[in-house]
């Protein structure tokens, strides 16, 4: 890995992806405890809106993929909350929508026709400067936004109703919620694409959560395990000439299931530990 990081593109795509993994592993926790992986994949879909509408405008596809991804993520939100649909009817809608309206916009743009496919599957190795200052900037906001509203992300998390009753503005910390979803599969599209967002955004903080005792460890634990799935997954991705973003996301999976297959374990020995203390 030491002799690939001498090529500058090793090093934006290494960049990238520890800053993605951070995102992922703070939002991600989230995801998981509220169980809404569905929604995030939808939201990661209707980018695709975004960016067909970044090139027909001739504007930064991410910056396009971003606009569009919030406004999904706030309607979908707002409407999920307010109507009697069913919410894997309105994910599937706002799915299925989001990347018809980018396919349309690139029919649309006049002269060459732009290959979208490494925003499908991900283009780590193709990682600008300015896209690695774009992923900063949206960490610090999504940090930002977790700190000065732990305690509320929290409560709406584990038990809206006390929430409600509590005085929190569910409604506006539900949609911050997914706004902060929305963020964070732009910046995930570079690194593995719209395709495999929900693999990354999840299975680092579902592996969190089968060992972290409380939130805040779940979001450190896999913020630092999407690192490490990232770190190897490029230096497989270097040394056998595979995909990066697909070798990422298999080493993700195989680490998942080695997790589950060891949790039993782990809990016996929690168990045993714990009846040895209160026998002593």
């Amino acid at each position: 890995m030491i002799e690939a990081l001498q090529f500058g593109f090793m090093r934006n795509a290494l960049a990238a992806g520890l800053l993605v993994s951070l995102a992922c592993g703070i939002v991600g926790a989230y995801v998981v405890v509220n169980r809404i992986v569905f929604i995030s994949g939808g939201i990661a879909h209707a980018a695709y809106g975004g960016i067909g509408l970044g090139y027909y405008l001739g504007v930064n596809p991410v910056l396009g993929a971003m606009a569009f991804s919030l406004a999904a993520a706030v309607g979908m939100g707002a409407v999920q909350r307010r109507t009697r649909q069913r919410a894997d009817t309105l994910i599937g809608v706002l799915w299925a929508v989001g990347m018809a309206v980018g396919i349309i916009f690139v029919d649309l743009t006049p002269g060459y026709k732009p290959d979208l496919m490494s925003y499908l599957f991900g283009s780590i190795l193709a990682v600008p400067t300015t896209d690695l200052w774009l992923m900063a900037g949206l960490d610090v906001l999504i940090i930002v936004a977790v700190v000065a509203l732990y305690k509320e992300l929290l409560a709406v998390s584990f038990d809206e109703t006390f929430a409600t009753i509590s005085g929190v503005a569910v409604d506006a910390i539900q949609i911050l919620l997914v706004c902060l979803i929305g963020l964070t599969a732009v910046m995930m599209m570079r690194v593995v694409g719209l395709i495999m967002v929900i693999a990354l955004l999840t299975i680092p903080a579902a592996i969190s959560g089968m060992y972290a005792q409380d939130l805040r460890r779940m979001m450190v634990m896999g913020s630092l395990l999407g690192m490490l799935f990232t770190v190897i997954g490029l230096w497989l991705s270097y040394t056998l000439n595979l995909t990066s973003g697909a070798t990422i996301i298999l080493v993700s999976g195989s680490v998942y299931l080695v997790a589950l297959a060891a949790r039993p374990l782990v809990a016996r020995r929690r168990a045993a530990a714990v009846e040895a203390v209160e026998a002593a």
